[in-house]
């Protein structure tokens, strides 16, 4: 089956006919579901296959071989839609199955195991040597039977408990180093909430967990209104920031961008917080009249500081006005101007915090250090594009969003597109009684 008849295929799914009994329906979901499943076995085969044929090409072409399996996850990604970090699993997962565990691809494939439980089954005998895995798969998958009715948890302490069995060393070692893995992420939540995730060993996760509920069940029985999940989150923010109560405004920098529209006359375009999203203009601006107004008033003893930037914007499509610069290294200004066009990493599908700036043309082609040659890139976006056959071109018309034309090495092409800044008003005298507003009137008609 070649490209065609896959294309071919997909365009005669949407095409199932609705008017059935129930019972068919349900034939149906379930045949569905093994197609995902052999489609995603293929997509395994196709990904090793690639990963094998690429590493070869550079190997005739005596690359070293620490670098010929650069890029790989990156184009994988980038085919399938996906951000590079997950292209990683993706390969990953594919290598493993096809080279090492061949029983589990075959029911995957067969559409009698879920792509998820082939990832616990990769992941889970990840610590095992090659021979170990391969008999672990056989084991668990060499009779369908074996895992059919488990569901997620249940394959999932199989395999661990397999493992034990055949390698105990080695699950006690990835225990230990799994210690080094140890992090604090965030990402955002709905409702302006926002999610933040600590991994730990587990003694130090459940000590911080009942620590937390501990001192809630104290503060819950002094009469508290709040309840028991409110307090613990609040005693966190508390002690992780350093205040004695229930913190609203952390002594740290967050960056907000806002249109003076939705600042000062009402505009309803949404505000966005660098490293989290977009919030409601509303939302955003009562979080700066406080600030505001914390800062100039000194009965509140708040040791708040707010500090006004002006961005200009295109009024028409948004896109944020260049700077220009000489220096190799993006100075301080012109990669915070970088950080709050880009957002997040310019690799298509790619949400990635920002941490590193690149020059989309390399300086060692004569690349320039301008906000138009430049990039926002997360660390392995940034080091995927150093590969062979990887290039890519920066686009901006006159008063248009900047573009990125993304070249892989097999020719295949990808668009970036910055977003758009919060349209700007027009400009007019606004009156106003607020003294907050005042403040912010006068900043921005500041020459």
């Amino acid at each position: 089956m070649d490209t065609g008849a896959v294309i071919a295929f997909l365009a005669e799914v949407p095409k199932l006919d609705r008017d059935i009994d129930d019972a068919t329906r349900i034939d149906v979901l379930r045949a569905l579901e093994e197609v995902k499943a052999a489609c995603a076995g293929a997509q395994a085969r196709v990904t090793a296959d690639l990963d094998a044929s690429i590493r070869a090409e550079r190997a005739d072409r005596n690359v070293p071989l620490p670098q010929r399996g650069r890029g790989i996850a990156n184009q994988v990604a980038l085919a399938r839609r996906d951000s590079p970090f997950r292209g990683g699993r993706h390969l990953g997962m594919a290598t493993a199955l096809v080279h090492e565990m061949p029983c589990t691809l075959a029911l995957l494939e067969r559409g009698l195991l879920s792509e998820w439980r082939a990832t616990i089954l990769v992941r889970e005998t990840a610590c095992l040597t090659r021979e170990d895995r391969t008999a672990i798969d056989y084991l668990l998958c060499g009779d369908p039977a074996t895992l059919d009715g488990l569901g997620d948890q249940a394959v999932c302490a199989k395999v661990r408990a397999a493992a034990a069995e055949v390698d105990a060393e080695a699950v006690v070692r990835r225990a230990r180093k799994a210690v080094s893995d140890r992090r604090v992420t965030s990402r955002p939540a709905p409702d302006t909430m926002a999610y933040v995730s600590a991994l730990l060993p587990v003694a130090q996760g459940v000590a911080v967990h009942a620590t937390l509920a501990r001192d809630a069940d104290s503060i819950l029985a002094a009469g508290d209104e709040r309840t028991r999940s409110q307090i613990m989150a609040d005693l966190l923010v508390s002690r992780v920031t350093g205040t004695h109560h229930t913190a609203t405004t952390p002594p740290i920098t967050v960056n907000l961008v806002i249109s003076d529209r939705a600042l000062l006359d009402n505009g309803s375009e949404p505000a966005h917080v660098q490293g989290y999203g977009p919030v409601p203009a509303e939302l955003a601006g009562h979080w700066i009249s406080e600030a505001v107004q914390a800062a100039i008033d000194p009965d509140t003893g708040d040791a708040t500081r707010v500090n006004l930037r002006r961005l200009y914007a295109n009024p028409q499509s948004g896109a944020l006005t260049a700077t220009e610069s000489q220096a190799r290294c993006f100075p301080a200004g012109l990669a915070r101007l970088i950080d709050l066009r880009d957002r997040t990493c310019r690799t298509p599908w790619c949400d990635a915090p920002i941490r590193h700036h690149d020059h989309i043309q390399p300086r060692e082609s004569e690349g320039p250090t301008t906000a138009h040659n430049g990039a926002g890139l997360c660390a392995a976006c940034n080091y995927a594009k150093q590969g062979a056959g990887w290039n890519a071109t920066p686009h901006q018309l006159p008063g248009g969003l900047h573009h990125i034309e993304v070249y892989t090495p097999t020719g295949h092409r990808y668009r970036s597109t910055a977003p758009p800044l919060p349209k700007p008003l027009p400009f007019h005298e606004l009156q106003t009684d607020s003294p907050v507003e005042r403040i912010l009137i006068e900043f921005l008609n500041a020459a």
